[in-house]
């Protein structure tokens, strides 16, 4: 039997990994209500960064080996400067890239330190690195498996493929890397979308609805990019504001000051947020949802309100919030997603509008209540950034923009407003939505 230390690296870190995800999981089973709150908090986040980066070495093992040991073969490489400090470059590039999961725990402040930025830049960038490294890798063998071993190719040219592989994965990441840097720095872009809603009252045509998703106030975004967000909403002078999920990545108390700019919101009709798997995250969704309230936002905790036409007290239409999924897999006590609670009193008679941050709610919404006129979510962030973009497009039944289901029912998915730690965007656009319901 093979011991522990003849394991190679790439299996000795898949090994750690296991052993983390076991704990996480042991710890969310058994040891939920055991701990204190604090402690339950700072121990997932723990849990997550050491998991995330026990994954991240198997990856970084390969990069090392591509970018690095490839070109120590060269004679020139010894005593090369230059390949000296390409070591450091890409040393420092992989040891930013791991530590950027820790910025959660010990760097999040009113606004963003440098070192943070860096340190998510730089896991996007391996991202990207990662994603070509193995694609050009597997066009390389497809190419020696469909040539056939009958044409032997020089030596020389074989170590001028081998070194041109990682030459062409980093030339792409950087380039890559200051698109998403580039198009992550703008400001959202405004959508405007008319949607029909059966049953909505004629006294309630035009009512306009903002939708707000994925700020992730945290290591990489702070009050200056929150303040842009709420001028711009309160340009668009909505009737309804709606926060839809993942507000923060961090506790009430730690980033209170960037969350100011939240009391200069305001709408007529209300303004009102449901919790995204990040507010669990932070093991602090009470303390959040007392915050928001002093900004006058009301939480809806599997609830609904009634939201009345200005124009006649008699018209009206249901607008209900579940809390994400998110809550049950943590067991997070007193929270998870109760649609029966949240539509307690929402006939088919009225029109009724739902906010749950995951799009897989969405449709587990749908399938339980059918009635549901308007599902409002965020979550995946149209990708965010590519290569993540397909998994997100499979992984969720909607995945951005407006769908509809059935005949009288529509699902919108914010493509986020901000962004998840890593400040970049390819292949999607950060968005603030203005949603204009028509009546039928």
């Amino acid at each position: 039997m093979i011991s522990f230390k003849q394991l190679p690296l790439e299996a000795k870190a898949a090994v750690a990994a296991g052993v983390v995800f076991f704990s996480m999981m042991l710890s969310r089973s058994y040891l939920a209500e055991q701990l204190e709150l604090r402690t339950r908090r700072w121990l997932l986040r723990l849990q997550m960064a050491l998991f995330a980066n026990t994954l991240m070495l198997i990856g970084s093992l390969h990069v090392w080996r591509s970018t690095v040991t490839t070109f120590s073969r060269s004679p020139a490489a010894g005593s090369s400067l230059w390949f000296m400090s390409w070591k450091i470059a890409v040393f420092v590039f992989l040891a930013l890239a791991h530590s950027s999961f820790f910025t959660l725990l010990f760097l999040v402040a009113e606004e963003p330190y440098f070192f943070s930025l860096a340190a998510y830049t730089c896991l996007g960038a391996y991202i990207i690195l990662i994603f070509f490294l193995f694609t050009l890798g597997s066009v390389e063998q497809a190419y020696k498996f469909l040539a056939g071993r009958g044409a032997k190719a020089g030596t020389g040219n074989k170590n001028s493929r081998t070194a041109m592989k990682p030459v062409v994965a980093v030339m792409l990441t950087v380039v890559l890397t200051v698109v998403g840097l580039l198009n992550a720095s703008q400001p959202p872009t405004v959508n405007s979308v008319e949607i029909p809603v059966h049953k909505l009252p004629s006294t309630m045509n035009n009512l306009k609805v903002v939708l707000l998703s994925d700020i992730h106030l945290g290591p990489t975004v702070g009050k200056t990019k929150l303040a842009m967000i709420v001028r711009m909403v309160k340009a668009l002078k909505p009737d309804i504001t709606v926060i839809v999920g993942d507000l923060t990545d961090s506790e009430a108390e730690i980033i209170r000051p960037a969350v100011e700019p939240l009391g200069e919101l305001s709408s007529p009709l209300g303004i009102y947020f449901v919790t995204g798997n990040h507010e669990y995250y932070t093991s602090d969704v009470s303390n959040w949802f007392e915050l928001l309230k002093s900004f006058n936002i009301r939480p809806l905790h599997n609830e609904n309100v009634k939201i009345v036409s200005p124009k006649n007290p008699n018209d009206w239409f249901c607008l209900a919030g579940v809390d994400d999924i998110e809550a049950d897999v943590l067991r997070y006590s007193g929270h998870g997603m109760d649609l029966k609670k949240a539509l307690r009193d929402c006939s088919s008679e009225h029109a009724i509008v739902l906010l749950a941050h995951q799009p897989i709610a969405a449709k587990w919404a749908l399938q339980e209540r059918p009635d549901i006129n308007l599902i409002l979510s965020g979550h995946t962030h149209g990708g965010q950034m590519f290569p993540l973009n397909a998994g997100a497009y499979f992984l969720n039944p909607f995945f951005v923009g407006l769908y509809k289901v059935g005949q009288n029912t529509f699902v919108y998915v914010s493509p986020g407003t901000m962004y998840f730690g890593i400040p970049m965007r390819l292949g999607s656009r950060a968005e603030i939505t203005e949603i204009i319901l028509r009546s039928p």
